[in-house]
């Protein structure tokens, strides 16, 4: 295996690795309720994908 034959500065490292950056991820409006979701996957709302219900929406286990 190839090594390095000189040590790579900290400018360099710093440089290269400002491109490993993370994407968000992509959200499409719901057509039932209008709230963001991703796409291919139940609403997290009202658990409506497709025009079926998959799930009931999440509810709250303790309300005051």
């Amino acid at each position: 295996m190839a090594l390095p034959k000189y040590k790579t500065s900290r400018a360099n490292t710093h440089s290269r690795r400002a491109n490993w950056k993370a994407t968000a991820a992509a959200t499409v409006n719901c057509p039932n309720c209008g709230a963001p979701a991703l796409p291919h996957m139940a609403c997290p709302s009202c658990g409506n994908y497709r025009g079926r219900t998959y799930r009931s929406a999440i509810q709250p286990a303790h309300t005051k």
